[in-house]
C-alpha cells in the first residue's frame, strides 16, 4: 500500500514551515492544521492513521480508549473524531453518544468517523444513528478516509488515487 503524497508532503514541509507558504498550487498537506483524535485499542492501527494523517499535514493524537479520548478532548477541541467502535471496556457508541451530549460550544457537534470491522448494513446504520456522520470499514483505503474527512469538513482536495 502507497500513502499519496507521502514524497511530495516530505520534501516540502521543511521550506514551507521556513516561510510560512506553500509553494505549490495543489498543496502536498490538504489537511494542514487540522486537530484529528484517533481512538482505536490497537496500537498498529493507532500508528498508521497517525502518521497518516501528520503525512497529510494534520496533527494527530492517538488514543486507545474512551476514558482516554474524553480526556484529550477536555483538553484541546480537536476538529475531527476517527474512532473504532469495538474498543475494549467501552466502545464507540459509547464515546460518541458521550460526546453528542455536549453542549455545542464544547464539542458537541465535533464531525466523527466511525472506522470499523464491523461492515454489516445494521452496523452502518447503528453508527449513524449514535452520531457518527461516516462508517468505514477496514482495513481503511488511506485515500478514501482523507477523502471524507475533507469532505466532512469542507476542506478544498486533491488527492490522487493510487
Amino acid at each position: 500500500m502507497r500513502l499519496p503524497l507521502l514524497q511530495d508532503n516530505r520534501s516540502s514541509r521543511g521550506s514551507r514551515e521556513a516561510t510560512g507558504e506553500i509553494s505549490s498550487p495543489v498543496a502536498s498537506t490538504p489537511l494542514a492544521g487540522l486537530t484529528v483524535l484517533v481512538v482505536d485499542d490497537e496500537a498498529d492501527t493507532r500508528n498508521f492513521l497517525s502518521f497518516m494523517f501528520e503525512d497529510y499535514g494534520a496533527i494527530a493524537t492517538a488514543v486507545a480508549s474512551v476514558d482516554e479520548a474524553l480526556a484529550v478532548f477536555e483538553q484541546t477541541k480537536p476538529d475531527i473524531l476517527i474512532s473504532d467502535i469495538g474498543l475494549s471496556q467501552q466502545d464507540g457508541y459509547t464515546l460518541i453518544r458521550k460526546l453528542r451530549s455536549l453542549e455545542p460550544e464544547k464539542g458537541g457537534r465535533i464531525p466523527a468517523i466511525a472506522l470499523t470491522a464491523y461492515t454489516r448494513e445494521e452496523d452502518r446504520l447503528e453508527a449513524l444513528s449514535a452520531g457518527f456522520q461516516q462508517h468505514l470499514s477496514k482495513p481503511i483505503d488511506p485515500t478514501k478516509l482523507i477523502t471524507v474527512v475533507a469532505s466532512l469538513l469542507e476542506l478544498p482536495l486533491k488527492v490522487s488515487a493510487s
